[in-house]
């Protein structure tokens, strides 16, 4: 590589190292951002309106005038700057928690230091201010609902005579004391349904299968509601029992199959035993008859014995021979007795039955002519 020592080998382009891209600095190029401008440099900025007034509230003097904080006259205290502001935040938090706007559906529990007080009713209602009092509305005519159970799922449940019932149903309730409400119970949504449930497990280990799923719903709501409200009235809760809703009382998924089959079972066997009871009634009326018919001719009886035994014996002979076949055979010059009558009714492909009876009218002919 050669080398061209001194300024005569560089190239032409470089060889005016005085100049820049903005020219020599003598005016006959664009001027430099970066440079000291012509008139010299510029002085320091003016304080604005801003600047001016937050330095006043800094400073005791206020500037040189011997005006006060915001151009009143004397100096500004930051002690009583602090005072006012505290004071309007106070009038503030004073008005904010002693006005309380009581609704129509609604009342306030008053508590001064986490005592009871009083129950505001509805209405504008002024009180202490907080901490010293405090103010909790309640909603007194809201139905609150409870579901059991919560979401999807099987709420499975014992019945009295060893059955699974799945059971969902809803309990309704409303606030019937503030006070109780508020202090008595720490809980009161939690405690509704634990008491809610206790008292559908208790009630439905007396209830039988057929009549949790059947007509005895309505008797099962009932008691329900009544036994969560004794529950809750001894826990002087404040919550009154609307009513007690159930929604669906069958047999759980997994064995539905297998209790159809028995609850079928269960329908054939009442409906044998039904008929046998019925059977049952029929031979015991008949017999019955049969002994009254009995007495009567028992009585007949001991007033004729001969006679009432004769007539008997005829009944009972003619009872069987009408039911069988019969063969008189009777002396010889007496003719045979031919059913005429029956002969049509007899099949005959041959006509030997039409045959025989000519041959019989003319047998009974000779023997007339004879």
């Amino acid at each position: 590589m050669t080398i061209l020592p001194g300024r005569a080998s560089r190239p032409s382009i470089l060889a005016a190292d005085n100049q820049s891209p903005w020219g020599s600095g003598d005016g006959d190029g664009p001027r430099n951002p970066w440079s000291v401008p012509p008139s010299g440099r510029k002085g320091a900025p003016k304080p604005t309106a801003l600047d001016e007034l937050l330095k006043r509230a800094r400073l005791p003097g206020g500037g040189s005038g011997g005006g006060g904080f915001g151009g009143l006259p004397g100096r500004a205290n930051p002690r009583g700057l602090w005072a006012i502001g505290v004071g309007l935040v106070a009038a503030v938090w004073i008005l904010y928690t002693s006005i309380h706007p009581i609704g129509p559906q609604q009342r306030g529990v008053v508590s001064y230091f986490g005592a009871y007080s009083s129950t505001l009713e509805p209405g504008i209602r002024l009180t202490l201010p907080a901490p010293i009092a405090t103010v909790r509305t309640i909603d007194v005519q809201k139905i609150r609902t409870d579901d059991f159970p919560q979401g999807d799922g099987e709420n499975l449940m014992l019945t009295g005579d060893q059955n699974v019932v799945d059971l969902a149903y809803s309990v309704r309730w409303d606030i019937a004391n503030p006070q109780d409400f508020v202090f008595q119970l720490k809980d009161p949504q939690q405690t509704v349904r634990d008491a809610a449930e206790s008292a559908m497990r208790a009630v439905l280990a007396t209830t039988t299968f057929q009549q949790a799923t059947g007509e005895g719903r309505t008797v099962l709501e009932t008691k329900v509601g009544n036994l969560t409200q004794s529950i809750l009235n001894s826990y002087q809760s404040g919550v009154r029992i609307q009513g007690v809703s159930i929604r669906q009382s069958t047999a759980p998924a997994r064995i539905i199959e297998d209790f159809n089959a028995v609850t079928a079972a269960q329908q054939e066997a009442v409906a044998n035993y039904n008929n046998a009871r019925s059977y049952a009634s029929q031979v015991i009326a008949r017999a019955q008859g049969e002994a009254a018919a009995f007495n009567k001719v028992f009585e007949q009886y001991r007033l004729a014995p001969e006679v009432t035994r004769r007539r008997m014996y005829y009944e009972t002979m003619e009872a069987v021979l009408a039911r069988s076949d019969k063969t008189v055979v009777e002396a010889n010059g007496v003719v045979p007795y031919l059913p005429l009558d029956r002969a049509k009714s007899l099949p005959d492909p041959e006509g030997t039955i039409q045959a025989g009876g000519a041959q019989a009218n003319g047998t009974q002919a000779t023997g007339a002519g004879q």
